[in-house]
């Protein structure tokens, strides 16, 4: 049988020592110093079922609670938090019930406590979390490593072995095999990986939102012209990308500094030496891919904002279309009826007939503007093109 020492899961956003105190009062009094709901807050905590709620510094502050079913949480000042427990169950009826803790209880209650403001940047980004899953075996054999990638249909991504411990990946889930490696060596690993995971995560997903706003964009730009009725659409979803990249570009540009602490907190632990293997170059490899993202974001910011100026000129060419043909139907009509009152030569009289001519004259008039209106938003505009142009450094 399988000796299952630990399991755990984890995720990482940027946080600070000062939301990390936020966390804190919530945690143990369920209070907030912002306008929330007091009760929502109570309620809140009292489904987290803590036992107890520590603040402690080891290189890092951080939260140290446990629920009364025996969920430990760690939340660290740089926002990475890890869950775990000892197995009781079946693995993966243990790693379900950690998992919806998280996401039902825990991530609920700090979600609501940092509701106001800014979104986080898995909000911004729609990011869906995949959980890594971290199984801590001790002592187990290749064939039960095998067995159990097998049980959660993962194949052996690469397998690192050392004296007094083995590492198995598969996609979502790291099996440590301990072969007298404490815990706590063992946890301070999952954490670094956790946060490496999640980092690159967070890079990819920003990525691929850079593709899909230059694409569609692009789209539109290669028809080579639009309708005007069309134009107006267009802009506002142009506005809308530009407030994203807005937002997105904050929190890129603030996810430096959390590299460069969580790279000097494994650098002076001499505990993680022996994971070298695994974690050497990691942070060195994240900060070459925050670079990068960082001028592709860039870009991406001059090619919307061409893009926002070429939408808006189009725009008040097509209104300004709408107003001059406007001016001319009630032109047309003010004239009429001039040169109708100027050739008379008596006051008119109110008649049936008179009112029926003029309700000839008030639809012809509306439908004279209707089909100018239709034209004029059916008309077509030239794109011009929208450049990116950039010096990149």
């Amino acid at each position: 049988m399988v000796n299952v020492k630990r399991l755990y899961i984890g995720s990482w956003f940027q946080r600070t020592t000062l939301h990390l105190s936020e966390i804190y009062d919530f945690m143990t009094e369920g209070e907030s110093p912002l306008n929330l709901d007091k009760q929502k807050l109570k309620e809140l905590r009292d489904k987290l079922r803590l036992e107890s709620v520590e603040d402690l510094r080891s290189g890092l502050e951080y939260i140290n609670a446990r629920t009364t079913d025996g969920i430990t949480i760690k939340i660290y000042e740089d926002g990475l938090i890890l869950v775990g427990r000892d197995p009781e169950g079946g693995i993966k009826d243990d790693i379900k019930l950690l998992t919806s803790y998280y996401e039902n209880e825990l991530s609920a209650g700090i979600g609501y406590v940092f509701s106001l403001g800014a979104p986080i940047p898995k909000e911004l980004a729609n990011i869906k979390t995949i959980y890594p899953y971290f199984v801590v075996l001790e002592h187990a054999s290749d064939e039960d490593v095998n067995g159990l990638l097998a049980e959660f249909d993962q194949g052996k991504r690469f397998e690192i072995r050392k004296d007094t411990f083995d590492i198995f990946r598969g996609d979502t889930l790291y099996i440590i095999n301990s072969k007298g490696e404490d815990i706590e060596t063992i946890e301070q690993f999952v954490e670094e990986q956790i946060f490496i995971r999640e980092f690159k995560g967070q890079m990819h997903r920003y990525l691929n939102l850079h593709r899909i706003i230059w694409e569609n964009i692009a789209e539109v730009k290669e028809r080579g012209e639009i309708k005007g009725k069309d134009v107006g659409a267009f802009k506002t979803k142009i506005e809308g990308y530009q407030k994203t990249i807005s937002m997105i570009d904050t929190r890129i540009n603030q996810m430096g500094a959390y590299i460069s602490t969580r790279g000097a907190v494994v650098k002076s632990n001499p505990n993680l030496e022996k994971f070298a293997d695994v974690l050497q170059f990691k942070h060195e490899t994240l900060d070459d891919t925050l670079a990068y993202v960082k001028e592709i974001w860039g870009m991406t910011k001059v090619y919307v904002s061409s893009a926002a100026s070429v939408f808006a000129d189009l725009q008040g060419k097509a209104t300004n279309n709408s107003i001059k043909n406007l001016t001319v139907v009630t032109s047309m009509g003010v004239g009429g009826t001039l040169l109708g009152l100027f050739a008379r030569t008596e006051l008119p009289s109110l008649t049936l007939t008179g009112v029926f001519y003029f309700a000839i004259l008030a639809f012809i008039g509306w439908a004279a503007n209707a089909i100018m209106n239709k034209i004029a938003l059916n008309k077509k505009y030239a794109i011009k093109d929208i450049k990116a142009d950039r010096d990149i450094k």
